[in-house]
Parts: C-alpha cells; structure tokens; sequence
C-alpha cells in the first residue's frame, strides 16, 4: 500500500463515521421533535456503529496489502470468524459443564467465570494451532487470537446489556432457538476493529 492510498484510506475510516454520526441527529432534529431526542438519536447512532461500522472491518481486511500474504486475505475472514465463533460455543460448553460463579448475572445469567477462561483459551489454543493459514507466527496467531477473544466476549456482554434494556432475549427470530443475525455476530461486533487494526498496523508496510 503506497503512502497515499494508505493516507487516503485512514481519512475515510474516520471521517465517514464521524460525518455520519454529525448528520444523523441534525436529520433528526430538522423534525422538530424533541421528545426522546437523545434517545432516539442514540439508539440509530448505535446501530450504525455496530452493526454497519464495526461488522464492515470484516470484508475490510480483503483491501490490505500484505507482503507475501497476497491473494490469500479471504484467509483472514476465516481465521478471526472461527476463532470468535469458536469462543463463544467453547465458553457455553465449559460453562455447562464447570460453570459454578456467576460473572454478570445481571447482564448475562448464563455467563460464568468458568465458561470465560476456559472458553478463552480454548479458542486461543485453536488461533494459535491455525497460524498456518495466517501472516502471524504460533505465537503471534495465539496472542491475536487471545485479544480478540476478549473483546469478543465483551460485545457479548454489551450487546446483552442493551437486550436487557429494551426487555428483548433475542435480536430476532432468524434462527430457531439462537436468536437472529444480530445474535450471532455481536461478539465478532468488537473484535473485527480491534482484529483489523492490528494487521493493518502491524503487518501492512
């Protein structure tokens, strides 16, 4: 990537989310409706971010220019969705089986001290083991696949502290028994950026 596509590309990853975060509520406000306004405002400012800005660093990762990686980006797609993926399924499981404290019963009744380390670093061991379809060493592939397992947990928990809030258990019926769309992919919601910015940063020249 040259010096000015990378200039160029940096300039629309902030502006546009911003710009769009400046003209939504000046949309809004051109109603004259007050009622709720910050609510409102909030609520559509919130579902841009994640569900369009956040989620979009996945196909993103297909524009980065990695040397001796080349044509082979897809790849990356594969690696960050499993491992999320495979996160949440490992810390349902070991949380069925040793799940004993209760991390934020509040937020997420389900959701165990247990089932969070032991599915961390399930899914960390499995990044770490598939360094092979990656740019990054073992080492670096497990300790990637450690952050954004984290940061996959906590957009699990975000996300299941705004269903409390609107008193919904799902974001929708796609699937019978897992909710909708939304459901499945709010833990890769938070990890796609943090995932995408450390290639970027790190392996793009």
């Amino acid at each position: 990537m040259t010096a000015g596509a990378f200039l160029a590309a940096t300039t629309a990853e902030f502006l546009i989310p911003v710009y769009a975060f400046l003209l939504l509520p000046i949309v809004a406000v051109l109603g004259a409706d007050t009622t709720r306004f910050l609510e409102r405002a909030a609520k559509v400012q919130w579902g841009l971010m994640v569900c369009v800005y956040c989620v979009s660093h996945v196909p993103a990762l297909l524009a980065l220019d990695i040397p001796g990686f080349e044509g082979r980006n897809v790849l990356l797609i594969v690696f960050v969705v499993l491992i999320v993926q495979a996160s949440d399924v490992f810390q349902y499981v070991w949380g069925k089986l040793l799940g004993r404290r209760k991390l934020a019963p509040a937020v997420s009744p389900s959701k165990t001290v247990e089932g969070l380390v032991g599915g961390v670093a399930s899914a960390t061991l499995v990044g770490a083991a598939m360094w092979w379809i990656t740019p990054f060493s073992p080492l670096q592939a497990g300790a990637i696949a450690l952050v954004i397992n984290l940061a996959g947990f906590f957009g699990g928990l975000v996300l299941s502290a705004i269903k409390r809030d609107r008193g919904v258990k799902d974001w929708g019926y796609m699937v019978e028994g897992h909710g909708g769309m939304l459901d499945r992919v709010d833990s890769l919601s938070f990890a796609a950026p943090i995932f995408f910015h450390i290639v970027r940063y790190w392996w793009v020249p």
